[in-house]
């Protein structure tokens, strides 16, 4: 996975994701919208620092930092991606293949912690896979992955050994000196794993065989209490539709009577509402996890955070 993703040629580094699978960025600029409000919130916990760092991790090729550009000038936008810089990317932004060691506000993860890659276990030995998918008997489970799975998934005969990823989240979490770090993924709770794993790729829009040859995006969902735990607390754990609500953001579709008086303007608020109703969609992009780490602030969600 580590290979076909990241390594030469790999997926991340020779492709274009946003050309092979749709996430919140990409769906409609009122996500932007949420994290500008959001990271208002965090602004004003810090007492508006002189430099307010966005560091987003796994940032593609900068979507989501592009539409940052010009909020302010005292933000800092720093993309880590293991890819080459894109062409065109506004100079404001920073390019790195590893988060800054000292962060000072919101610290983003969409869609990151699924891609970091992982060993997928039958019957307590790891499953072995050629460059074509073919899958075989590999050797037993390591102490330290055997703790994990005892401790996280312990039913069923197929499991996703989480552990990369709570160490990948705890390594991100740990750079934020002051503020809040927030990982927006699809995923799992410890009572609703999956019995046969989640294990699948993208190409193009479509769902396909996950073969690791660098041709797909090789992706599985994430246990995302263990990595809330992982993270450390405080820590608040909710879906994307009640986190985005909170944020302002509702789908309602506009008044019909708009439609008289202001045509235009109805057509351009029926999109808002439509790209609204589809981040908020709990079959779909609204059943996506927000996990939030304030560090040294109080959380935005304080009702809802775990001490």
């Amino acid at each position: 996975m580590e290979d076909a993703l990241y390594g030469p040629g790999g997926f991340f580094v020779a492709e274009a994701p946003a050309a092979h699978f749709r996430t919140s960025v990409h769906a409609s600029p009122i996500f932007a919208g949420a994290i500008v409000r959001l990271l208002a919130a965090v602004d004003a916990a810090l007492d508006h620092p002189a430099v307010l760092d966005v560091v987003d991790i796994g940032a593609g090729r900068g979507e989501l930092l592009s539409a940052l550009v010009g909020h302010s000038a005292r933000v800092r936008l720093t993309a880590v991606e293991r890819a080459a810089r894109p062409a065109g990317l506004p100079e404001s932004i920073r390019w790195l293949p590893e988060p800054p060691d000292r962060i000072t506000g919101l610290l983003l993860a969409t869609e990151w912690l699924d891609n970091v890659p992982l060993d997928v276990v039958v019957d307590g030995r790891y499953v072995a896979v050629d460059r074509h998918g073919a899958e075989s008997v590999g050797g037993p489970v390591s102490p330290a992955d055997a703790a994990w799975l005892s401790r996280w998934w312990p039913a069923g005969p197929r499991a996703e050994v989480g552990l990369p990823r709570d160490r990948a989240w705890a390594a991100a979490v740990a750079t934020v000196e002051r503020g809040l770090a927030l990982a927006v993924d699809y995923g799992h709770l410890r009572d609703g794993r999956p019995v046969d794993g989640t294990l699948t790729a993208y190409r193009a829009g479509r769902q396909v065989p996950p073969v690791p040859d660098g041709s797909c995006d090789i992706t599985a969902h994430v246990a995302m209490d263990s990595a809330a735990e992982a993270g450390g607390p405080p820590y608040t754990l909710i879906s994307q539709r009640e986190a985005l609500r909170a944020l302002g953001v509702d789908g309602a579709r506009p008044p019909l009577a708009l439609a008289s008086t202001d045509p235009a303007g109805y057509v351009r608020a029926l999109a808002a509402a439509s790209q609204a109703a589809e981040l908020l969609d709990p079959a779909g992009l609204g059943s996506h996890w927000w996990l939030l780490h304030p560090v040294g602030i109080r959380s935005p969600w304080d009702d809802e955070a775990h001490d």
